[in-house]
C-alpha cells in the first residue's frame, strides 16, 4: 500500500509509504484542495461560457441580422444547426486526440481558435460566409466543449469530483444568462459603421464580444499543467509527479519539494513500478510464456466483445440501447428547438405588439403568421424590411434563463429522494404539455410562462437522459453509451430546428405539435426504460 488512511479525506493526517509508488487517488489526494484548485474553477467559467456561446449566441442575433443578411425562416433554422452539425463530423476525431495527445493541448489551441471562428462570423457580410463559419466553430468547439468537464475533474480526487460537477452546471446556467443579458445592453443600438469596405452593425459587434471568454480561458489555461490523470495513463510519470507537485505548491503553501510522494505507479510498464518479487514464484514467471500469452489473447477474442460500441448494438443491449439513444434524440430535438427559437419568438412577439394598431391581445398563431409574412417581404426586397429591436426585446429571455437556474436548485435537492426516472417523467409529461398549450397562449405574460416551463422541464429532462444513459448500463460501456446517446441528440438538434420553420410554414399547428409530440414521445420511451435502481446489467 502507498497510502495508510487515518481520515479518508484529510491529506495531512496520511502517512505516506515512500517506497512503494503510488497511485493517482493516492496523489491526488495528497495535494490538497486550495487556491489552484479555486483558479482552475474560475478560469473554467469562461471556458464554459465559450462552449454555450458557440452553440446558441447565433440565435439572439437572428432578429438583428434578418434584413442586414436577408433570411428568412428556413436560413434561421440552418443557421441554428450548423454548429451542432460541425460537433457531430468532428466528434470521433476529438475523442482520439483527447485520448492520444492530452486535454490541455485540446482545451488551449481548441479555444484560440474558436477566437477566430468567432471573429470570422462577426466579419460576415453574407448568410453563407456565416454558415461556413458557425459550422467551422462546432468542428473547433467539439474538443474544447467535450474535455472541459473530464480536464476539470482531473484535478480533483473522489471527496470533490461530485462539488466539482455542480460548479461545471451553475457555470452553464452562468452562460445562458449572460447572453440574453449581453444581448439587452448591446443588440438595440443603432450602431453602424464601415472598416475595409466592409458593413458593421449592433449584432457583430456583439458576435466579436463573445469571443472574449474563448480568448480568456485559452490563454488563461496555458498557465495550468497536463491532468496528471492522462499523464499517468500514458507512462509519463515524471511530467505527472510535476504536475503534482506545483498544485501541491499552490494549495499548501509549501516548497514543491516537500511533496510527500516522490514515485508515481507507472499504468504503462508495470515492470517499472516497485514489485514485490518474493510473492511471485519462479515457476509462475517460467510458465507464462510468448504461446500461452498468444493462446489468452486469441481466447479472449472470441469470448468478449470486440470493442464497446459494437456491445451497444448486440443482445443483451440492443433493444435498451436503442430506446435510450431514441430517447435523447427526441428530448433534446424538442429542447434544443424551442431553446434556440425563443429569442426570435420573444423578438417577433416584441415587434408584433410594437406595430399593431389594435390593443386586443394576440395568440402566438397570429405572431407566427406575423414571421412568415414578414419572411416573405424579405425575399421580395429589402426596402420593405425593417426590424424593431428594444431592451424588453431579450428581457423574456433573462427571465426563462433564471427560472432554469431556480428549477435545476430544486431539482438537486430532489434527484436523490425521486430517482432520475420519476423526474425525467414527471418534467417530460409537463414539458409536451406546454408544448401544446402554445396553440392557446394568447398573452405575452402566458406565453412566457409556458415557454420558461417548457425550457426548464425539457432542460432538466435532457440532463436527467445523461444520467438514466449512464446508470442502465455496466462502467465499461457508460462512457460510449453517453457519447452516441449525445450524437444522437445532437442529430435531434439539427432536425428540430430545420423542420421547426419548415412547419411553421405549413402553419399553426405543426410547429406545436412537432414540440409538444416528442415530448410526450420521449416520456413513453422513459417509461419502457427499467428503474435505474433494480437494473441488473453488470
Amino acid at each position: 500500500m502507498a497510502i495508510k488512511h487515518k481520515d479518508k479525506y484529510d491529506s495531512s493526517k496520511y502517512q505516506y509509504d515512500l517506497k512503494t509508488p503510488a497511485d493517482f487517488e493516492t496523489a491526488i489526494t495528497a495535494t490538497g484542495f486550495g487556491w489552484f484548485n479555486i483558479l482552475l474553477l474560475l478560469v473554467g467559467c469562461p471556458a464554459a461560457i465559450a462552449s454555450v456561446f458557440e452553440t446558441a449566441v447565433v440565435s439572439y442575433v437572428l432578429p438583428s441580422a434578418e434584413c442586414d443578411l436577408g433570411l428568412n425562416l428556413l436560413n434561421k433554422g440552418i443557421l441554428n444547426a450548423m454548429t451542432y452539425s460541425g460537433m457531430i463530423i468532428s466528434a470521433i476525431a476529438w475523442g482520439y486526440i483527447a485520448d492520444t495527445r492530452g486535454r490541455k493541448s485540446i482545451l488551449v489551441w481548441g479555444l484560440l481558435a474558436d477566437v477566430v471562428c468567432v471573429l470570422s462570423c462577426a466579419m460576415s457580410q453574407s448568410i453563407i460566409q456565416l454558415m461556413i463559419a458557425k459550422f467551422i466553430g462546432g468542428l473547433v468547439m467539439g474538443g474544447p466543449f467535450a474535455v472541459l468537464m473530464t480536464y476539470l475533474q482531473e484535478f480533483h480526487n473522489n471527496k470533490y469530483r461530485g462539488r466539482v460537477m455542480m460548479c461545471i452546471g451553475i457555470m452553464f446556467s452562468m452562460a445562458s444568462l449572460s447572453m440574453p443579458v449581453l444581448a439587452l445592453m448591446i443588440l438595440p443600438q443603432k450602431w453602424e459603421f464601415n472598416i475595409f469596405n466592409m458593413e458593421f452593425h449592433s449584432w457583430q459587434v456583439y458576435l466579436a464580444i463573445c469571443a472574449i471568454p474563448s480568448l480568456v480561458s485559452g490563454l488563461a489555461l496555458s498557465l495550468f499543467p497536463e491532468s496528471p490523470r492522462f499523464l499517468m495513463s500514458q507512462g509519463r510519470t515524471a511530467e505527472a509527479l510535476q504536475a503534482f507537485r506545483t498544485i501541491y505548491s499552490l494549495n499548501k503553501g509549501k516548497p514543491k519539494d516537500t511533496f510527500p510522494i516522490t514515485k508515481l505507479l507507472d499504468e504503462i510498464s508495470p515492470e517499472e513500478n516497485d514489485v514485490n518479487y518474493e510473492e511471485i514464484s519462479i515457476s509462475t514467471i517460467e510458465t507464462t510464456s510468448v504461446k500461452d500469452q498468444v493462446k489468452d489473447i486469441v481466447d479472449d477474442f472470441k469470448t468478449k466483445d470486440p470493442s464497446p460500441f459494437l456491445a451497444l448494438f448486440q443482445k443483451p443491449f440492443l433493444w435498451l440501447s436503442i430506446n435510450v439513444y431514441m430517447l435523447n434524440f427526441c428530448i433534446l430535438l424538442g429542447q434544443n428547438t424551442m431553446r434556440l427559437w425563443l429569442p426570435q419568438l420573444f423578438a417577433s412577439l416584441r415587434e408584433f405588439q410594437e406595430i399593431s394598431m389594435e390593443s386586443v391581445e394576440h395568440s402566438m398563431c397570429s405572431i407566427l403568421e406575423y414571421s412568415v409574412n414578414k419572411t416573405g417581404l424579405v425575399k421580395e426586397t429589402d426596402s420593405s424590411c425593417s426590424v424593431i429591436i428594444s431592451s424588453s426585446s431579450y428581457t423574456n429571455n433573462i427571465i426563462v434563463a433564471g427560472a432554469c437556474f431556480a428549477v435545476f436548485l430544486v431539482a438537486g435537492t430532489l434527484i436523490n429522494k425521486l430517482g432520475h426516472k420519476r423526474i425525467q417523467i414527471g418534467a417530460l409529461i409537463i414539458a409536451g404539455i406546454c408544448g401544446f398549450a402554445l396553440y392557446w397562449s394568447s398573452t405575452t405574460a402566458s406565453t412566457l410562462v409556458i415557454t420558461a416551463l417548457y425550457a426548464c422541464m425539457g432542460s432538466l429532462s435532457a440532463t436527467s437522459a445523461v444520467g438514466t444513459s449512464a446508470l442502465l448500463f455496466p462502467t465499461s460501456l457508460r462512457t460510449m453509451v453517453v457519447c452516441v446517446a449525445l450524437m444522437f441528440g445532437r442529430i435531434g438538434s439539427i432536425f428540430g430546428n430545420i423542420l421547426f420553420p419548415v412547419f411553421m410554414s405549413f402553419g399553426c399547428v405543426p410547429p406545436f405539435l412537432m414540440v409538444g409530440g416528442v415530448m410526450f414521445v420521449a416520456c413513453i420511451l422513459s417509461a419502457m426504460l427499467p428503474n435505474t435502481k433494480k437494473a441488473d446489467l453488470k
